[in-house]
């Protein structure tokens, strides 16, 4: 079976590329391109083992996302994994209190999003 990730971003360059490295290692994906597009992807594909979302997005933002994905019983212990670039540390915080597992900085190589995946999803 699978392993299904839903991958949260506004940019489709971003989204296509892990999409692409995802899959190509066996992941389900499925993409969204921003906050409430991912709570919405995320209720009707069925479980998924982890979301990997960037933080700054038109509608909703990732930190926000991850809130709402938080408040349900069943998101609780979900994997989430943050998309950031260097300079955001605060923003580092601010996802780990909302209760991120942890991010990966941009840009980022095939190697280290697939190492941080299977370290998370299995």
């Amino acid at each position: 079976m699978a392993k299904k990730v839903l991958i949260v971003d506004d940019s489709s360059a971003i989204r296509q590329s892990i999409s692409f490295v995802l899959q190509q290692s066996g992941y389900e994906v499925v993409e969204a391109n921003d906050g409430l597009d991912g709570l919405e992807k995320l209720k009707a594909s069925g479980p998924v083992d982890l979301i990997i979302t960037d933080v700054n997005m038109p509608n909703m933002d990732g930190i926000s996302m991850i809130k709402k994905v938080r408040e349900k019983e069943e998101w609780k212990f979900l994997p989430i994994i943050v998309l950031t670039t260097e300079s955001q540390g605060s923003k580092m915080n601010e996802g780990k209190e909302a209760g991120a597992t942890g991010w990966i900085v941009k840009p980022f190589s095939a190697e280290k999003l697939l190492s941080v995946v299977k370290k998370v999803a299995g």
